[in-house]
């Protein structure tokens, strides 16, 4: 029996913040690791023998004065800390329903991650993971269970998910937040927050049996569109080796697409605080939490596709990929085939129609647009083409920007994929709001992570099963070597940008084939820079 913190209780004084320890005893599964901020342990061990560590604070939390700050360094605890339970969730809102049903807590105080290892020492060196979750940088954590490391772990490599600050509280841009930065710069809090976890990282994996010169990044939707930013940042140089991005990247160059310029996240940040009722920071710092997501509930702002703000971003990534400016790793990126329609499931298209939709966006451009998306003589035939272009607009164009910049201004290969199965008893919008037709955005995360156990009502079929476990693979693969190929596994070939350019299919088959809808993309991309320049 040993002594560990099995919970912490903040009070305050005039000086600090004091950290109380609640001390219990256990019988640990393992023992105690040094972590920067003291020592930690895991106390139950999974089935499959990868061990578990859950809730380890990365940063010091984000309140009070913090708020609205780069990360500070993690706080440190006496005795011995156990991990065996998540930290809350960052402070958000419940848009996308009970995403994280095993972990109810949210707190200002979130900057937590959690580890699954298959190393019994710190002398493995097993290459690394880190998960950065989706929700359009609004929602999400790192604990739902659908992003469960223990079937990756299993295929030899250590996987660590992430909380990073949310909404308004993670990409909240305002004058004087520029101003009383260092850095001359505000906005990308919640970024900075998922650069402070690839520093711990650095630091500490190793006492998981982790390898910091073989860590990979990847990410989903709003996860992938950060990595592809953290991918463009100087401020990244060193902390990864390679980098997934699935369905998104922020390249897109329109504010409406693509990263905002600072001075754009400036003008949201004073309408949102005029919205409070407050003219400054330190009026909004005073603010309760709740309060201040009441506030971004009732008055949104996009933060998907993060700020250029001229430090963690310091150019448009488009220009950064453009010049090969970017961290210049091996590259996995892809897609699903109908992005869109988890977008554009919730929009009628009675009034105004789609046509008219098209026209008032794209003007003298209109006619080809409706040639790539026709709006056919149906209703149906309306919305698929509806949802192919919100699709092209929000996800894939982006994607595949990425994709063709980085395999023509890089040097290390790129691998894209296009995933096309449709999970089995997928519910209907009328039983679940993530629910959309078709092989919809993040259908393919359950056979990432190889965790279609986690819907358990699902009739998946030997094909499910047999996809799940040649993604988790390949993915482990590719975080291995940067090469997402090994044995037993259907050839997957760098991609080449060209009109005859291959792409590997993620579906009841598995291979390479022509990439699909390039005539769009290139379209869209010549488009993008025709408007770009006025």
């Amino acid at each position: 029996m040993r002594r560990f913190v099995r919970a912490t209780k903040r009070r305050s004084t005039a000086a600090a913040t004091v950290l109380v320890a609640v001390v219990s005893t256990v019988t640990y599964a393992g023992p105690a690791l040094h972590v920067e901020g003291g020592q930690i342990a895991d106390v139950t061990p999974t089935s499959s023998g990868t061990r578990v560590f859950k809730g380890i604070p990365y940063a010091a939390p984000p309140i009070g004065e913090l708020r609205w700050k780069a990360p500070q360094t993690v706080k440190a605890w006496e005795g011995i800390r156990t991990a065996t339970e998540w930290g809350p969730r960052c402070v958000q809102s419940n848009r996308l329903g009970d995403l994280d049903p095993l972990n109810k807590r949210m707190d200002e105080d979130c900057l937590y991650l959690n580890i699954w290892t298959p190393a019994n020492s710190s002398d493995q060196s097993l290459p690394v993971m880190v998960w950065i979750h989706g929700g359009s940088n609004l929602n999400g954590a790192g604990s739902q269970p659908e992003y469960d490391g223990s079937n990756l772990a299993s295929k030899g490599v250590v996987v660590v998910t992430i909380n990073y600050r949310l909404d308004i509280f993670g990409f909240l841009a305002h004058p004087e937040l520029t101003k009383e930065s260092v850095t001359n710069s505000s906005g990308n809090y919640g970024l900075l927050d998922q650069i402070a976890s690839l520093k711990w990282v650095q630091k500490n994996i190793g006492a998981f049996g982790g390898d910091p010169s073989r860590v990979s990044i990847f990410g989903e939707s709003a996860g992938a569109f950060d990595v592809s930013l953290l991918m463009a940042s100087p401020l990244t140089k060193g902390l990864f080796a390679r980098a997934i991005g699935e369905s998104g990247g922020a390249l897109t160059p329109t504010p409406a697409f693509g990263p905002k310029p600072l001075q754009l996240g400036e003008q949201d940040g004073v309408k949102f605080a005029q919205s409070v009722g407050v003219s400054s920071v330190s009026e909004l710092r005073a603010k309760s939490a709740q309060e201040l997501l009441e506030a971004a509930i009732k008055n949104p702002i996009t933060y998907a596709f993060g700020i250029v703000d001229g430090y963690v971003v310091p150019e448009h990534p488009a220009s950064i990929y453009g010049q090969g400016k970017q961290n210049d790793v091996p590259l996995l990126v892809g897609w699903n085939a109908n992005e869109g329609s988890y977008f554009g499931a919730r929009i009628k298209l009675d009034s105004p129609s789609y046509t008219e939709r098209v026209r008032a966006q794209f003007k003298d451009n209109a006619d080809k647009i409706l040639q790539f998306y026709p709006p056919g003589s149906t209703s149906e035939d309306e919305r698929a083409s509806f949802t192919a272009l919100l699709g092209d607009e929000i996800i894939a164009y982006g994607g595949w920007a990425w994709s063709e910049r980085a395999a023509t201004s890089g040097r290390s290969p790129v691998f894209r994929y296009f995933f096309t199965r449709r999970p089995p008893g997928a519910p209907e919008l009328s039983v679940n709001p993530l629910a959309a037709p078709g092989v919809y955005h993040f259908a393919e995360i359950y056979y990432v992570f190889n965790n279609l156990h986690v819907m358990k009502n699902w009739p998946w079929s030997p094909e499910d099963r047999k996809l799940a476990d040649a993604m988790s693979s390949y993915w482990t693969n590719f975080a291995k070597t940067g090469d997402p190929n090994g044995p037993g596994l259907p050839r997957w070939l760098a991609y080449k940008p060209s009109t005859d350019g291959q792409v590997i299919q993620l579906g009841e088959a598995i291979g390479m084939q022509p990439q699909p809808r390039r005539d769009r993309y290139e379209f869209l991309d010549t488009l993008y820079a025709k408007m770009g320049s006025k």
